[in-house]
């Protein structure tokens, strides 16, 4: 009698479980950039008015949100909310819903899971996870899609950048310690996107944003890839979704003893000790989340009948010098991504003309394939140029990024918006998705373009 009640509340659990998303069949996005992994350079007069600084160098400063953190522990988390119910809204939601968004990507650090945070040498915030299901809501309404972004990893992962959340030189991410915290986070966020009712949204989680370029200098990041799947698989499987390969023999109701009950399995030979260690320590992090009043949700869910996530990585020519192809840590659905920025150099010659050949006889998506790394999205891309960009300009050049990037699994836009100030001057024009539909370099529709043909007079140009 107890075990057919047991099993009973066990299928009626399964059939009310959250229904996960699935990855459109093309991408038109934007990233919610600044939201809750602050860039003081897109809001400048916000940042002083919240009490920040601005300098050339920006670890020279209170320029980011280690050093705010620090520098005002005790009002950090008021500040902070404030910022982040009005930099991301409704009316946000509503606009990007109209202009046929179909994905966000979430920029995130490793602090919005606050068990991971060491709060007697790191500084950050505390209350976006709350924030973070409240957007997650908002965009479930309007039908969009999102991708987990881990922006901004433990002990930073690439110097000097306010992306990180820390501007510094100290790069300390690609360490053992900081390996095991960054699969912490990855195996709590899979857990809250399978059975938390305001992740149903989610359909990727990205591992690392940006790593460095040289893989010299990334020590163990190819097994890391490796492990980040297996944690995201591995979790999956405890939850109740079918990954093939992995048996869990122990499936019980409650989500957090799931985990337990498959990292100390005999029968998982893939997990190696980090892998078991990060899921210990996501079952025991996901019974602190669940249980407070912010962010309390139901563990007694389940993954039965969900598809498992899309994990995402940076392409293998994101670096150089011998780096580990993501490809081969594949297991289940994987995609990848890749960053283009004309604005920063390299790429071509600061030029209307040479812009143009280069975009229009861009083979990323082909070169990446034949690596493996397919399907590829290209989840960071903007208008801005290294010369005074014309209006007619920036409609054709938005017109064939879209048109070279949409080759691949599609395109997220940065950012949807930029700070309107005196002190931001023209920074939206090139840098925000909203005013660039408004001021017509992008079409409202995003599937479409004015001039399809953008890229006639230059192709094989090269």
């Amino acid at each position: 009698m107890h075990l057919a009640l047991l099993y009973l509340s066990w299928s009626l659990l399964a059939n009310a479980a959250v229904k996960a998303a699935s990855m459109p069949n093309k991408i038109y996005g934007v990233n919610l950039g600044s939201w809750l992994v602050l860039e003081s350079w897109m809001l400048p007069q916000e940042w002083l008015d919240m009490g920040g600084q601005s300098c050339s160098s920006c670890s020279a400063c209170i320029a980011d949100e280690f050093s705010f953190a620090k520098a005002f522990p005790n009002t950090v988390d008021g500040i902070f909310k404030k910022h982040w119910e009005t930099w991301f809204t409704e009316s946000d939601v509503e606009t990007l819903k109209n202009y046929g968004i179909n994905t966000v990507r979430i920029p995130l650090g490793y602090w919005i899971i606050e068990q991971l945070v060491d709060r007697q040498t790191e500084f950050y915030p505390r209350g976006g996870l709350e924030q973070l299901i409240r957007g997650l809501r908002q965009l479930q309404a309007a039908g969009i899609v999102a991708i987990l972004d881990h922006h901004a990893l433990p002990g930073v992962q690439t110097p000097n950048q306010m992306f990180t959340g820390h501007c510094t030189t100290d790069v300390e991410f690609y360490t053992e310690p900081n390996y095991l915290r960054a699969l912490i986070w990855a195996g709590v966020m899979t857990a809250l996107s399978h059975i938390h009712p305001a992740f149903t949204p989610v359909f990727a989680i990205e591992a690392v944003n940006e790593p460095i370029m040289d893989a010299a200098e990334t020590p163990g990041y190819g097994t890391y890839q490796k492990n980040f799947v297996t944690v995201v698989r591995a979790v999956e499987a405890a939850l109740g979704v079918k990954v093939q390969g992995l048996d869990n023999p122990q499936a019980t109701a409650n989500a957090s003893q799931a985990i337990l009950n498959l990292s100390s399995s005999q029968n998982n030979t893939r997990f190696n000790s980090d892998v078991k260690a990060a899921l210990v320590n996501t079952a025991s992090t996901l019974v602190q989340i669940a249980s407070e009043n912010s962010t309390q949700f139901d563990l007694e869910r389940s993954g039965r009948g969900q598809a498992p996530l899309v994990t995402n990585f940076m392409d293998v020519n994101w670096q150089n010098d011998n780096p580990p192809n993501p490809s081969a840590a594949a297991w289940g659905p994987q995609a990848y991504d890749n960053h283009l920025y004309y604005v920063f150099g390299g790429v071509a010659a600061a030029d209307p003309n040479d812009y143009m050949i280069s975009i229009c006889n861009l083979n990323r998506v082909q070169a990446d394939a034949a690596l493996g790394d397919s399907p590829l999205w290209f989840g960071e891309w903007g208008l801005p140029t290294q010369f005074d960009a014309t209006d007619a300009f920036l409609q054709q050049w938005a017109d064939a990024q879209k048109l070279a990037y949409s080759k691949g699994a599609g395109w997220i836009f940065w950012n949807f918006k930029v700070e309107h100030s005196t002190l931001a001057g023209n920074l939206s024009r090139e840098w925000s998705y909203i005013d660039g539909v408004k001021l017509g370099y992008l079409t409202e529709d995003p599937s479409t373009v004015h001039n399809a043909s953008v890229c006639a007079p230059f192709v094989n140009e090269n």
